[in-house]
């Protein structure tokens, strides 16, 4: 049976849940705390196999993107599967994979805001009423659904040292001027 269910809400408590089943239905799973996030909620990474070459993969900057959770959690359990079963994955044999490459998977960047948008907050809860107050500054943003930043309001994915400023024009502009939300900062 399923340990990952994709047809829920996805909250943090169900993928801290998930996380302790995978790891003791596979012993051979490593999970480390990265940190912690606004709201004091530990911020797990789980490692997949044990080779030289590294991955990182993350999801679930933007609250309101929680799916890439799923997605990603899905990902470490159909991993697991076939390496118990030692077959293969998307074409990979998962053994060799396994001994060749170190995959790392933060689930969960931003459990504060996924809580918020999956429903965990209650309305009129204070932590509810707190996100609330920062969002009544931008009513163009549906609320809660249409939330992405953190605890703080602070949208995560435009955090990184990369030029930000020059970024956040081309993702302004790349809205204005293209009909899909892909965008590419040019440096």
């Amino acid at each position: 049976m399923a340990i990952v269910q994709t047809n829920i809400n996805y909250t943090y408590e169900t993928m801290i849940s998930n996380l302790y089943e995978l790891n003791s239905t596979y012993p051979f799973l490593q999970i480390q705390n990265a940190g912690y996030s606004v709201l004091g909620k530990s911020l797990p990474v789980v490692r997949l196999g044990r080779g030289q070459k590294e991955v990182f993969y993350s999801a679930s900057f933007h609250a309101q993107e929680w799916i890439t959770t799923v997605l990603l959690m899905k990902f470490i359990e159909n991993y697991c599967v076939a390496y118990v079963n030692n077959t293969s994955i998307y074409g990979n044999k998962i053994r060799n994979l396994f001994r060749s490459t170190s995959i790392y998977i933060m689930p969960m960047v931003n459990p504060d805001g996924v809580d918020l948008v999956t429903g965990f907050y209650q309305p009129n809860s204070t932590i509810y009423n707190s996100f609330k107050n920062i969002s009544d500054k931008y009513p163009d943003i549906p609320f809660p659904d249409g939330w992405r930043a953190n605890f703080n309001g602070v949208d995560l994915n435009l955090q990184f040292p990369a030029r930000l400023g020059k970024c956040k024009k081309n993702k302004i502009w790349a809205r204005l001027y293209f009909p899909c939300s892909t965008w590419f900062c040019r440096i």
